[in-house]
């Protein structure tokens, strides 16, 4: 796979001459081009059915699209539209967490197919020390267990290789979907709270 590297840009170029890949680091400090392959490869998650990879700043149009869905955005975002600036803030945010905490949003595909159906991720929310589970897909990816398949490589990541004793995921009272994943991830509820003015339920699941 040729490699070009420009600066702090590192862009991964396929053999097949499909589509380049590029990862930007925010830092003004030279980064070995070996430790930024080694350092993408180890973020890429591989399960039976899905491959989760980090959100590029190539795919903002598609991460876009999927906070923009009315059913995502639904449960997600208090059924706000999110702006195309809104959710670049949010990818340089993500590429941020990977590079200072190894971890951030993940895109969902269906093994080896391009089309992304959703993501999975770590984020901070309600000013808490630690990240939260944080999971979304498409409707035509609802119940078939991908959202539960995704989420249970993010746990084993998160308490194998980070080091978490715990994790946490909150949901919308409402969105009953949400509730059936965290359940079946092992989460056990913990609370509900009102936040912003909505009823949101959290879940909790320890370190085994």
């Amino acid at each position: 796979m040729p490699i070009q590297h420009y600066g702090s840009c590192l862009e991964f170029i396929s053999s097949n001459g499909g589509t380049n890949i590029t990862w930007t680091s925010h830092y003004d400090v030279p980064i070995p081009v070996m430790g930024w392959i080694r350092y993408w490869l180890h973020m890429i998650f591989e399960t039976q059915n899905l491959v989760l990879k980090p959100v590029l700043e190539s795919e903002l149009s598609i991460l876009h699209m999927i906070f923009t869905d009315s059913y995502v955005r639904k449960y997600l975002c208090d059924d706000q539209v999110f702006s195309l600036q809104q959710l670049e803030e949010m990818l340089k945010q993500s590429i941020k967490h990977f590079e200072e905490e190894r971890f951030g949003l993940w895109f969902i595909r269906i093994n080896s197919e391009s089309e992304v159906i959703g993501f999975v991720g770590l984020w901070y929310f309600f000013d808490e020390e630690q990240p939260q589970l944080i999971y979304a897909l498409l409707p035509k990816a609802l119940k078939k267990g991908y959202s539960t398949e995704a989420a249970t490589r993010i746990l084993e990541y998160c308490f194998d290789e980070l080091g978490f004793e715990y994790l946490v995921a909150s949901c919308d009272q409402s969105n009953i979907e949400s509730h059936k994943v965290a359940e079946r991830l092992g989460m056990r509820k913990m609370e509900e709270k009102i936040v912003n003015g909505s009823p949101i339920v959290f879940f909790r699941l320890e370190k085994s």
